[in-house]
């Protein structure tokens, strides 16, 4: 966020407005049998933290009457309000019961709804109003008379258009990093699970007729040079301790549910594995830096090179419920951890593989850290928008072409582009654009220019011609 987009108002806030003045509850009502898996919304579906969602696993049971929503509706999981479960509608569908659907009301906007809905004030209001304590869930009528300030139409729409442009570059970011971890994992299937990593020639080696032998207790070929070994080769399993004694600071906590918080000392820095040793025991997470594990999750030091990001997939996808030891709440122990038979590949195609899907991990670990900051500022900046003691400059123009060309080393004139752009309503982020032109930075391969999501620019074709000729011919053709 560009702090030239914000200026700091000294103003006096009417809060006269209330929720129901701008949207109402949609109760109209959709079939299961006319919705699918890509277009059915429950409370599960919908992701924690102002993530959106994810496809839906399983649909009604027996037909029902669902809500129907349309695109540019907001969807919240009203069972425990806290988990911060919204969704701004793309597509026609229909979602169960548990879930509310919000519609702007005519002369207001979408995107606004959606930014009021968006504020972490908002989710405390709603939660002063539940009903029930294990499963809370909001009360319609009181969420319907949270206040807000009255701002006018212009005020709305560009409040609106600025948490969504945001929230845009959130939704590519976390959808890169999918596409990374998915490229991260086929390549893993391809060398480990196929066998078809480069022989010496640099050809699959299964499938050129590399020699394979049978394994009896991986009860599998393998490749011939291979063996088998148990996790205890590659790793000494290690206990977390407790976290509370800890003050606030910049490592995080991992427990078997994720990251919990972050605190002022670590326990471990470099390569390890967590492993859950109570509760979501198939949460198994891989980290390269500084961290503190809490005594419900193991973490791991290696004790071979370059085998931290193979150990990781090797064991991701085990079902490790099916070895739970405990009574009440899911269990693992270290030594049926230390008992899990893996291939244990030669040391060569161990340090290969490392090498070449240690700069996907990077990518990843840069884009999250991204995705971290540019949540936090998307946080911090709201309340000042809907509080009203900052307003948006969505005029952008000169910042945005500014920032491109020094960021892709261009010289251009910026009286010309200046001249040009204020002709016209430049926005990168929103404007529909006449054609795509699509920037790679020269220092990074084609998908770090992604991960660049700031380089990813729609340009008007009314820009001054020596000006798109110079960018092609600097940037574009550089492919």
């Amino acid at each position: 966020m560009n702090i030239s987009q914000i200026h700091y108002l000294c103003i006096k806030i009417d809060l006269g407005m209330i929720l129901a003045d701008i949207a109402e509850y949609v109760t109209d009502k959709i079939s299961s049998n006319d919705v699918s898996l890509n277009n059915y919304v429950t409370t599960d579906s919908l992701l924690q933290n102002k993530r959106g969602r994810e496809c839906a696993q399983n649909l009604p049971p027996m037909p029902c009457a669902l809500i129907h929503f349309q695109p540019k509706d907001i969807l919240i999981a009203n069972i425990r309000p806290y988990l911060k479960k919204i969704w701004f509608a793309d597509i026609e569908g229909g979602c169960s019961s548990d879930v509310l659907v919000f519609r702007a009301k005519e002369g207001h906007f979408p995107n606004f709804l959606y930014a009021t809905l968006m504020q972490d004030a908002f989710y405390d209001y709603v939660m002063k109003g539940v009903k029930g304590s294990k499963m809370p869930r909001g009360d319609k009528e009181q969420i319907m008379r949270y206040k807000m300030p009255t701002f006018s139409s212009d005020e709305e729409q560009n409040i609106g258009k600025i948490v969504v442009d945001i929230e845009k570059k959130l939704q590519l970011s976390r959808a890169i990093n999918d596409n990374l971890e998915k490229m991260a994992k086929q390549l893993y299937d391809y060398w480990f699970v196929q066998f078809d990593f480069p022989n010496e020639n640099g050809r699959p080696y299964k499938s050129s007729g590399g020699a394979m032998v049978w394994n009896e207790k991986l009860k599998r070929e393998i490749p011939k040079e291979w063996d088998n070994c148990t996790l205890e080769y590659y790793l000494i399993i290690k206990n977390g301790r407790d976290h509370k004694h800890l003050g606030n600071g910049i490592y995080p906590v991992y427990g078997s549910g994720g990251e919990i918080r972050k605190v002022d000392s670590f326990i471990y820095s470099g390569e390890s594995i967590l492993m859950p040793r109570k509760g979501s025991l198939n949460n198994i997470m891989y980290v390269n830096d500084a961290f503190w594990s809490v005594d419900t999750m193991f973490y791991s030091e290696m004790k071979q090179p370059h085998c931290a990001k193979y150990v990781f997939y090797s064991i991701k996808d085990i079902d490790f419920t099916r070895w739970d030891s405990g009574t009440g709440v899911p269990s693992m122990t270290s030594s049926t951890l230390y008992s899990i038979l893996l291939v244990k590949p030669d040391a060569d195609s161990l340090a290969k593989f490392d090498e070449i899907i240690t700069p996907l991990f990077l990518m990843i670990k840069k884009n999250e850290m991204q995705i971290v900051e540019l949540t936090k500022q998307r946080d911090d900046l709201l309340p000042l928008l809907m509080n009203g003691q900052a307003s948006v400059n969505y005029h952008l123009s000169k910042w945005s072409i500014g920032f491109l060309c020094l960021d892709m080393h261009i010289e251009y004139d910026k009286d010309i582009v200046q001249k040009e752009a204020d002709k016209q309503d430049f926005n990168p982020l929103v404007r529909k654009p006449y054609s795509f032109t699509f920037f790679k930075h020269t220092s990074y391969p084609f998908f770090m220019f992604l991960l660049q999501f700031k380089l990813f620019v729609t340009m008007s074709h009314k820009l001054p011609t020596d000006f798109h000729n110079k960018v092609h011919t600097n940037v574009v053709q550089r492919f």
